[in-house]
């Protein structure tokens, strides 16, 4: 009886399906203008979508390794009397910490100011202005901008005109502007850093609508990355050099006025007799060999400084240097017709479906109706 049952449903299962199929079949044509619609709307997003060009670059940190890295310099420097091998490596910066940088306000804000030399403009102009006075979004950027942006736009309209800086509190703080932060988002969107910490090497891609423009971003924000790395690597050695520098030339001021008092002393008093005299003769000399020492240690560590500072700047290797793209990144206007079409024949299909099993739902519901009224009868 079991076995009986199963196969019954088994066969109602496979009739539903194939009535749903045929449905479908018959109503082929309602599918095929769906889709008609969904490549009309494809086509025009993918011709109405700016193109993007993409220009990325590809280099290496090379850090120092502790003695390994003072190589030539530490036998010059042993030759003058310094010793390196005492001398920290300085604090490296991993590679996964890039992009934190990247998306630091102080990097974004360097990267607004920067001067672009644009195709049809005769002055270079900023980033920032770029995009506040040149650039259009086409159209379907202004259908989006008064569409899905009206909000934002009527939210902007109320509060007025932003400063257009980032500005420093007299606390310290950073405050950001309406208008640069509208900025920062796009950056974020168009600025990307690839750390390889397997390899060692970082890639950085800079997407803009034009290719010379995206050529000269990449470039600028390497060099910047590399010299907020460069800064932050030696940033203990320089100021260790900065106070050597200090306490040496206020040493130097004080040994060269014991050398002129000697000097002096010793030119009034050629032929010295007193005992008196020759004790100041001697108090003289032991405060000029004193003085002499500190000077001179004071040059050794000087330059001990000076070596390390440049032992511990980072050298970067560009493999892949920024060139102007000539070919566009986006958008795919392939894939995104094949998108459009996979909508259009899921959205079409799912329409006929849902008809159908509406119209199967209204049919057993008028059922029950008609039997529950017949009981009732």
């Amino acid at each position: 009886m079991a076995i009986g049952q199963s196969d019954n449903s088994l066969s109602k299962e496979e009739v539903d399906l194939l009535a749903l199929v045929k449905s479908v079949w018959n109503h082929r044509k309602t599918i095929f203008i769906i889709i008609s619609i969904f490549v009309c709307f494809g086509v025009f997003i993918a011709l109405m979508t700016p193109n993007e060009f993409s220009a990325s670059s590809i280099f290496v940190p090379q850090t120092a390794e502790s003695n390994k890295s003072v190589g030539s310099l530490g036998g010059l420097a042993s030759i003058a009397g310094i010793n390196l091998s005492g001398t920290g490596a300085g604090t490296e910066i991993p590679l996964s910490l890039y992009p934190k940088i990247v998306s630091s306000v102080t990097f974004k804000k360097a990267l607004l100011d920067v001067q672009l030399h644009v195709e049809g403009v005769e002055t270079p102009v900023t980033y920032s202005n770029y995009f506040d006075k040149i650039y259009t979004p086409g159209v379907l950027g202004l259908i989006t901008k008064y569409t899905l942006g009206l909000p934002g736009l009527a939210l902007q309209a109320l509060k007025g005109e932003a400063e257009a800086s980032v500005v420093q509190t007299p606390q310290g703080l950073i405050r950001i502007s309406e208008k640069d932060s509208q900025h920062f988002k796009r950056l974020e969107k168009q600025l990307s850093i690839t750390p390889n910490e397997k390899e060692g090497f970082v890639t950085l891609s800079f997407t803009l609508p034009e290719p010379m423009m995206a050529a000269q971003m990449a470039q600028f924000s390497q060099e910047l990355l590399q010299n907020e790395v460069i800064a932050f690597k030696i940033s203990n050695a320089r100021e260790q050099l900065k106070f050597t520098e200090a306490r040496f030339v206020e040493k130097k001021d004080e040994f060269e006025q014991i050398q002129a008092r000697l000097s002096n002393f010793r030119e009034r008093n050629q032929n010295i007799a007193s005992a008196a005299m020759q004790n100041q003769l001697q108090r003289l000399e032991a405060e000029y060999n004193f003085a002499f020492g500190i000077y001179t240690e004071l040059a050794k560590q000087l330059e001990q400084a000076k070596l390390q500072v440049a032992k511990d700047t980072p050298i970067f290797s560009v493999i892949q240097p920024a060139t102007i793209p000539s070919e566009k990144s986006a958008p795919n206007r392939s894939i995104i017709l094949i998108v459009f079409v996979v909508l259009g024949v899921i959205v079409g299909v799912g329409f006929v479906v849902g008809v159908e099993l509406l119209h199967v739902v209204k049919d057993k519901w008028h059922t029950k109706e008609k039997d529950l009224n017949k009981d009732l009868i």
